[in-house]
């Protein structure tokens, strides 16, 4: 059976900014599709991350630091949570979808390191798999198509509404109903056991940022380098 036509679990986050090593999760989303496409369960979180929340972020994801000081639950307790409701998610086999998976679990690996508690990784005794990413596959089978292929355009792109960007909850449905459209329209990423798919994306990841870092380098900055791990990127020493 293909994984196409089986459940998906998805997980996404809203943050107060875009550096795996500095920023904080805001609110976080866990759900699950059933292979109509309809969402069968979820789990949502808002966090109070104990840092302002930059106005930029508010723009975007709409928390603004009072609403998450008031409202929020404790940071240290909810990234528990998030990260023991994705082990069990993987645990199960399930595949999880998430878009730019690097940025997500890598920030929830970092999450987890600031406030002592142990990382996906470490719960679940290997790298975290399988992940299914949006973004990974997208670039791998359609390389030379225009314009953005942020989740809003993939969205427009497969057919796949979008009524709420920058939701959690919003966000992870429409990824995980767009990476199933993906897989649909190519066959050969739909028909690919999930263990292999996996594999093609650390590898197929590793290749666009190879190819982004050279075309830097060429453009705008010569000592350019682009993160080539996937799903997570590994801790500094």
């Amino acid at each position: 059976m293909s994984w196409i036509t089986g459940p998906l679990a998805a997980f996404d986050l809203e943050t107060t900014g875009t550096d795996v090593e500095s920023d904080r999760i805001v609110t976080a989303a866990v759900v699950r599709l059933e292979p109509t496409g309809a969402v069968s369960a979820e789990r949502t979180w808002l966090l109070d991350p104990g840092v302002a929340i930059p106005e930029q972020a508010s723009a975007i994801h709409g928390i603004s630091t009072r609403h998450a000081r008031e409202h929020g639950a404790s940071a240290s307790s909810a990234v528990e949570d998030i990260t023991q409701a994705v082990a069990e998610v993987l645990r199960s086999g399930t595949p999880l979808v998430v878009m730019n998976a690097r940025y997500d679990l890598s920030l929830l690996d970092r999450e987890c390191r600031r406030h002592g508690r142990d990382s996906l990784g470490e719960r679940l005794g290997v790298a975290p798999s399988p992940v299914i990413d949006p973004l990974v596959i997208d670039k791998h089978v359609d390389k030379y198509r225009k314009g953005k292929r942020a989740l809003h355009a993939l969205c427009a792109h497969y057919g796949v509404p979008l009524d709420d960007a920058h939701d959690a909850t919003a966000d992870a449905v429409a990824a995980a109903r767009v990476v199933r459209r993906m897989g649909e329209r190519h066959q050969p990423v739909g028909a690919m056991p999930l263990t292999e798919l996996h594999d093609l994306q650390v590898r197929a990841a590793a290749a666009q940022s190879a190819s982004l870092e050279a075309y830097l380098r060429r453009t705008t900055n010569p000592t350019a380098a682009v993160e080539t791990a996937w799903p997570v990127i590994p801790r500094s020493r």
